[in-house]
């Protein structure tokens, strides 16, 4: 007789091979991605349990939760076992990582080198399949007053309106802007127009004591600075 696929329900599995009661008995750090993914979607299918299940779908992307968090609700549903909701679990759990992390990088609001930058806009630019111009604006503690995006898209000298930036750092009392934009292709050289635009706001700010003290360019896992460079 066939077996039943309820079988490979987490409840029907050896005590050993519950991560539900793994993380309820031994703590949440002792389980593994595979296991985590489990608990969220709660079953496999009739041939594997949910944590082999979730180990195909992790090696299907180099075991990096990264890239798993950017695949679609279409692509985790073409793994047998994972119809919408169970994608959508993954989903939503990617997704609530995501965001946590980004608020963990406010709490450290106060600017100390390009790594915390990196820390404050990775999570919010670093993973985007197009490129995004973010102006951060700093007190003189160097504590970030305000983030926001002034470009979405192709990245040009065009497109950086001075005036607004300099308009808009005199509102909420800035005296330094950080630049922070990302490079899908995960290249971390400067462009020709990534220089000008920070010439551009650098010497616009000088005639305000506004110091532009910093550009970034963020990838996935890197950042490229001009300050560390001395292109400042």
């Amino acid at each position: 007789m066939s077996e039943k696929p309820s079988s490979f329900s987490i409840k029907n599995w050896s005590q050993d091979d519950q991560p539900r009661e793994k993380l309820r008995d031994k703590g949440k750090a002792t389980l593994s991605d595979a296991e985590l993914i489990a608990i969220l979607i709660g079953s496999g299918n009739r041939q594997e349990s949910a944590v082999a299940l979730s180990k195909r779908i992790l090696a299907s992307v180099d075991n990096n939760l990264n890239e798993l968090g950017k695949l679609s609700i279409k692509q985790l549903m073409a793994f047998k076992g994972i119809g919408e909701a169970k994608a959508i679990s993954i989903t939503a759990a990617m997704e609530l990582g995501r965001r946590r992390r980004g608020e963990e990088a406010l709490k450290k609001s106060k600017i100390t080198s390009s790594t915390s930058v990196f820390e404050l806009m990775q999570p919010i630019i670093g993973e985007l399949p197009h490129e995004e111009f973010w102006i951060i604006y700093l007190n003189n503690s160097n504590k970030v007053i305000q983030k926001n995006q002034l470009s979405k898209g192709g990245i040009t000298g065009t497109l950086v309106d001075v005036r607004l930036v300099l308009k808009n750092a005199l509102e909420v009392g800035a005296t330094g802007l950080i630049l922070a934009h990302n490079h899908p292709s995960g290249t971390l050289k400067p462009s020709a127009a990534d220089k000008q635009i920070t010439n551009k706001l650098k010497n616009a700010g000088e005639n305000l004591d506004i110091k532009v003290l910093d550009h970034l360019i963020i990838t996935e896992k890197a950042y490229f600075s001009f300050a560390d460079e001395n292109l400042l």
